[in-house]
């Protein structure tokens, strides 16, 4: 009775250590390599749609204490960092708020941003644009809508889409934005329907996480892990693996 009593014993402790070293590996990837990300919004659509889940790297711009779960890490300013690249999908945490945000970045440090009649403008000077097509959406109650496809490109070469609801929207005409030092202005693709730097201007850098990479998985509409019983009919199949541009 003894020798089965203590059996368990070491056997649940070899659990627990288990358990612990596979928590503390997870810990590490999701702090210091990838981490996973789940869209709730349609603010950087058509790219990236409610229920795509990604990975974003974390190693790209260095790291500081949002790196970390919570924001409790033990860094006081950014090391090992690298700039990120104007188009880059960003992973950051807004300046009001430690929720992770996900937008695209335009402006640079030091770049003059703004918005004319639905065109971006950096430093003075118009983005190319192009239309591109027309999709259809339906609205949440119901209503069909066409929506513009635009195509922007960058002077880096980056070319990506954008979709415009409507003209004169709330954001299509903003005032001229000076971007600070060591602060980066993002901007979400469907820009009829993002919360962004426009409302509430360029973020620290140190509040940046991560770069959006891969959609691993995707489901329509965002149905959850645990609705699995939904998956053969709302797991969208060509979204997988798809790199993000």
């Amino acid at each position: 009775m003894v020798n089965m009593d203590k059996s368990k014993v070491n056997w649940l402790k070899s659990n627990l250590i288990t358990i612990f070293y596979a928590l503390l590996i997870a810990l590490l990837i999701r702090t210091f390599l990838f981490q996973p990300f789940f869209i709730p919004s349609s603010s950087m659509e058509p790219g990236l749609q409610i229920g795509d889940r990604l990975f974003a790297s974390k190693f790209d711009y260095g790291y500081s204490k949002h790196s970390f779960p919570f924001s409790l890490g033990p860094i006081s300013n950014r090391i090992f960092s690298n700039e990120p690249e104007r188009g880059d999908v960003i992973i950051f945490k807004p300046p009001h708020s430690n929720l992770d945000y996900i937008k695209r970045l335009v402006g640079m440090p030091g770049d003059r941003v703004q918005m004319k009649d639905g065109n971006l403008y950096i430093n003075r000077e118009k983005v190319e644009n192009s239309v591109l097509r027309e999709d259809t959406k339906i609205l949440k109650n119901g209503r069909v809508i066409n929506i513009e496809v635009i195509k922007e490109t960058f002077k880096n070469g980056l070319s990506f889409e954008t979709y415009n609801y409507l003209n004169n929207s709330p954001a299509d005409n903003t005032k001229e934005f000076l971007v600070p030092e060591n602060h980066y202005f993002f901007i979400g693709d469907n820009r009829d329907n993002s919360n962004d730097s426009r409302f509430w201007g360029p973020v620290p850098f140190e509040r940046i996480v991560g770069k959006a990479q891969i959609i691993f998985f995707s489901t329509k509409d965002g149905s959850t892990i645990l609705e699995f019983w939904k998956w053969p009919f709302d797991i969208q199949i060509n979204r997988l693996f798809r790199f993000i541009n």
